[in-house]
């Protein structure tokens, strides 16, 4: 790797820990708090968490289209300036309907940060995209990790100031965090040959493009459920482990062992998808996703759910990161960020979705039947994957 590469791939790993610890200390654990405290009821507080991720949904395909023909660029700083300004906008709610508005504006610094990031780190590092998208990834697991804990020490410390002093410091601390991200993205430049404008037409080409490979379909499948699972089990989990007895520290030990696995895995998984098969690896990854979901409603032993946890976490690294490194792959050169754009969209259906549809299955069928649901899922999505790579050999 040249030097150049190294102060690439050092300069987003910046980027996208200072984001993503920005965007997460401002949700977690502060926002449902916050929320509360200016009068929402539980109804309001699903809605406004709901709403981050709606974003997504929406404008991550069309910001990774954008990406491709505008530039990388002058979507990175709207990323920036999105970072920048909507912490500041928290200070000034009195309603909690206006968090709503507030969440959506602040979705979009991340569904414009993921699919461009990752555009512009496939482009630079060719055969190593996997490596580095692996260690960009473990950056950011790096500010997700920290955000909630430094969030708990700042409303601690202010726990008996006056009126919302505590969640509003909460929120200048997410601002912080926002200018060397917004300053480092001012340095970023382009370094193709651009367009001055997209059409309607550059968005249909690219979603035909995109629907028309079975490949990608397959990935974007197996994306979805895996992070169907996992909303599932970072939703679910800490309820069931509490109806169990699990005291809450170890509950604590369980996500935190995880969240370690995943970032130390991810570049070491996205070396071996660049040398290895994507397919193979995504389905081992979502054989081991599922079988340890379904696995933990079978045992409340706090060693045995520690282990399946890890697992679990195994299992989303392989598979996350393989799928990345294979729509990056099968993209043409010129619709890499339309590519990963639809795939964020995608994640982001999952994410929303799971803990909603097992949410369901649990109140009606109890635990062990929502997360045999993740099982079977992540099965049928093993037997696409697979199938699809057959195919695709032949």
């Amino acid at each position: 790797m040249s030097d150049i590469q190294k102060k690439f791939i050092i300069y987003f790993c910046i980027i996208g820990c200072f984001a993503i610890f920005s965007t997460t200390i401002a949700k977690n654990p502060v926002l449902p708090l916050y929320a509360a405290s200016l009068g929402a009821n539980d109804a309001y507080l699903g809605l406004i968490a709901a709403v981050s991720p709606l974003a997504g949904i929406i404008f991550s395909f069309p910001i990774g289209v954008m990406s491709d023909k505008l530039g990388r660029r002058k979507l990175l700083i709207a990323s920036g300036c999105v970072f920048l300004t909507a912490p500041l906008l928290y200070l000034l709610i009195a309603d909690p309907v206006f968090l709503i508005p507030v969440r959506f504006f602040h979705g979009l610094a991340t569904a414009i940060l993921g699919p461009v990031a990752g555009a512009a780190i496939a482009e630079k590092f060719g055969e190593n995209k996997g490596t580095m998208m692996g260690t960009y990834g473990s950056a950011t697991l790096a500010g997700r990790t920290a955000a909630p804990l430094i969030g708990g020490i700042i409303l601690t410390l202010f726990a008996l100031a006056p009126g919302n002093t505590a969640y509003h410091m909460v929120y200048l601390a997410a601002f912080c965090a926002a200018i060397p991200v917004f300053i480092l993205i001012l340095f970023f430049r382009d370094s193709k040959s651009l367009v001055n404008k997209v059409t309607a037409a550059d968005f249909i080409n690219s979603l035909k493009v995109f629907l028309s490979n079975k490949g990608l379909r397959a990935a974007s499948t197996a994306e979805m459920i895996t992070y169907f699972c996992y909303g599932t089990f970072e939703t679910f989990l800490p309820v069931y482990l509490l109806l169990s007895g699990v005291p809450t520290w170890q509950t604590g030990i369980i996500f935190a062992v995880q969240v370690v696995i995943i970032a130390l895995t991810k570049p070491f998984f996205g070396r071996l998808a660049d040398r290895g098969n994507p397919h193979k690896q995504i389905a081992a990854g979502m054989l081991l996703t599922g079988g340890s979901l379904g696995a933990i409603g079978l045992s409340q032993n706090f060693g045995i759910l520690l282990v399946v946890s890890c697992v679990f976490g195994i299992g989303m690294s392989l598979s996350t990161v393989a799928t990345n490194v294979y729509a990056a792959d099968t993209a043409k050169k010129d619709e890499i960020g339309a590519s990963l754009g639809a795939l964020s969209s995608i994640m982001d259906i999952g994410h929303a979705s799971g803990p909603l549809v097992c949410g369901v299955v649990i109140m009606f069928a109890g635990y062990q039947t929502g997360f045999g649901l993740c099982l079977v899922l992540a099965f049928l999505t093993t037997l696409l994957v697979l199938w699809t790579g057959k195919k695709s050999k032949r």
